[in-house]
């Protein structure tokens, strides 16, 4: 890290939820292509009718909503291609409609993107807050905890992001994201532990501080 001659932290990995890990509860909506429902006006006599045959008709309806996985697929894919104020805007949308009780329960995919997209507006703080509140909620998840560790070491606290990288590991031993990132996590102390080292005399660390940032530099 900066305080002890790293430069700028080696990246963690990031996660997503998988695919899996949807609703606490299904939302009402169904599916289509339109992100948000809009009230549907009431028709009468003919129009009535001319809406049941067009209902009939094998098109596509883009008036229709879409699902709740297939908005949180759109947002996701939003994110991954960078347009990350105009994911945040659908999921403040989505969120009040949560809150206006048009959907039924919690949205765990979308808290996740929530805070997935604050962090990559640069809003770090509110983004670790929304990932340490998911881990008091479903703290059988591990992506959070991931998460929240690569967001400590861009604020250069690695003691933290090894704990949230334990948390993970204990919530699944199997996950392979979150036993690559804790390496990465442990060579950055071990780099920092030795420079520390060096600085304070002993000559035989300054070799080794030099490896441990050498294999750092490797990481892609």
């Amino acid at each position: 890290m900066s305080a002890s001659g790293m430069g700028s932290p080696q990246p963690v990995a990031p996660q997503s939820l998988p695919l899996s890990v949807r609703l606490n509860k299904g939302a009402r909506s169904a599916p289509g292509d339109k992100l948000f429902p809009t009230a549907p006006a009431k028709d009468k006599g003919w129009q009535a009718l001319a809406n049941v045959l067009e209902v009939l008709t094998p098109s596509v309806d883009t008036d229709i909503p879409l699902s709740a996985s297939q908005i949180t697929d759109r947002i996701s894919a939003m994110l991954n291609k960078g347009q990350n104020q105009a994911a945040l805007n659908v999921i403040e949308k989505r969120q009040a409609q949560e809150q206006s009780g048009y959907m039924i329960g919690t949205d765990v995919q979308l808290m996740f993107l929530h805070a997935r997209a604050l962090a990559a507006l640069g809003r770090t703080n509110e983004a670790i807050k929304i990932y340490n509140d998911m881990t008091t909620l479903y703290p059988e998840l591990p992506e959070p905890w991931n998460n929240l560790a690569a967001l400590y070491i861009k604020q250069g606290k690695l003691d933290m992001a090894r704990d949230a990288l334990r948390m993970a590991l204990t919530a699944n031993p199997k996950y392979p994201v979150a036993q690559a990132n804790m390496g990465k996590v442990q060579l950055m102390l071990a780099h920092q532990s030795f420079d520390n080292a060096a600085q304070l005399g002993l000559s035989s660390a300054h070799g080794m501080a030099e490896q441990t940032q050498a294999i750092l530099q490797k990481q892609p």
